[in-house]
C-alpha cells in the first residue's frame, strides 16, 4: 500500500463510509473521508511532485477504485497552470469511459475543464463523447465544458465553443435520463448569470421538451 493510500486510510470513518456507499450506490470501496480532507492531502502531495510524478500518482490512485482515492486523483490534476499537461489531459480522458457516479465524475471534470481552458482545441475530442453509449460519458461533455457557461467576456473562439456546447445540450433534450436533464439545466443555469437572453432563446426553442425539473433548474436565476 502506498503512503498516500495509507494517509487516506488513516482518516477512514466506517460509519460515514457506509452512508456514502448507500448514497452514491456505485459498487466500490468507500472510506468515509470528507472532500476537504482529501483536498488537503492532495494539495500536499501536489506540492512535492513534478507534473509527471503527479500524473503517475493520480493514475495509481485511480486504479485502486476506492472512492476517495479517485477524488484525490482528480484533485492532483486540478490546477489552472500545469505544464506540460498533455499527460494529465490524456489521463483524464481515459477516466471518462469509467465514470459511473456523479461525485467522482464531477471532480474529474473540474480537473479536465482546466485543461480545456489551457487548450480549447481539445473541445473537439470532447465532442466525440456526446454520442457515447455510456450516459456518464455523454453527461461529462456538458460538465467538463461548464467554464464556457461562466464566461463574461468571450473571444470569438469562446463564443463558438459556447454555441457548440449549446448544440450538444439541444440534442440531449430528447434524452429522458435524469442526470442528462440535470446537466442541461445546470449548464443553462450557470449561463443565465452571464447571458440570460441566450438561455431564454434556448428555452423558447427547446424548453417544452425538457423535463420540468430541468426547466426549473435552468430558470433559477432568470
Amino acid at each position: 500500500m502506498s503512503v498516500e493510500l495509507q494517509a487516506l486510510e488513516a482518516l477512514a470513518d466506517p460509519a460515514k463510509a457506509a452512508e456514502m456507499a448507500a448514497y452514491h450506490k456505485a459498487p466500490r470501496r468507500y472510506l468515509g473521508v470528507a472532500v476537504p480532507q482529501i483536498t488537503e492531502l492532495a494539495n500536499g502531495w501536489r506540492a512535492e511532485r513534478t507534473v509527471e510524478e503527479r500524473v503517475a500518482l493520480a493514475d495509481a490512485l485511480w486504479q485502486t477504485d476506492i472512492h476517495e482515492a479517485r477524488i484525490a486523483s482528480a484533485k492532483l490534476l486540478t490546477q489552472a497552470r500545469l505544464r506540460p499537461d498533455d499527460g494529465a489531459w490524456a489521463l483524464i480522458c481515459s477516466w471518462v469511459p469509467q465514470f459511473d457516479a456523479w461525485a467522482i465524475a464531477d471532480h474529474a471534470c473540474d480537473a479536465g475543464g482546466r485543461r480545456l481552458l489551457a487548450d480549447p482545441s481539445r473541445v473537439e475530442e470532447v465532442a466525440g463523447w456526446t454520442t457515447a453509449e455510456n450516459m456518464w460519458t455523454r453527461r461529462a461533455a456538458l460538465v467538463i465544458t461548464l467554464p464556457w457557461a461562466k464566461m463574461n467576456f468571450l473571444k470569438p473562439q469562446d463564443l463558438a465553443i459556447r454555441e457548440q456546447v449549446l448544440g450538444w445540450a439541444a440534442a440531449y433534450v430528447a434524452d429522458r435520463d435524469w442526470f442528462i436533464q440535470k446537466a442541461i439545466g445546470w449548464w443553462l443555469r450557470d449561463l443565465s448569470k452571464h447571458d440570460a437572453d441566450r438561455v431564454r432563446q434556448f428555452l423558447a426553442e427547446h424548453g417544452a421538451a425538457m423535463k420540468g425539473f430541468a426547466r426549473k433548474e435552468a430558470t433559477k436565476y432568470l
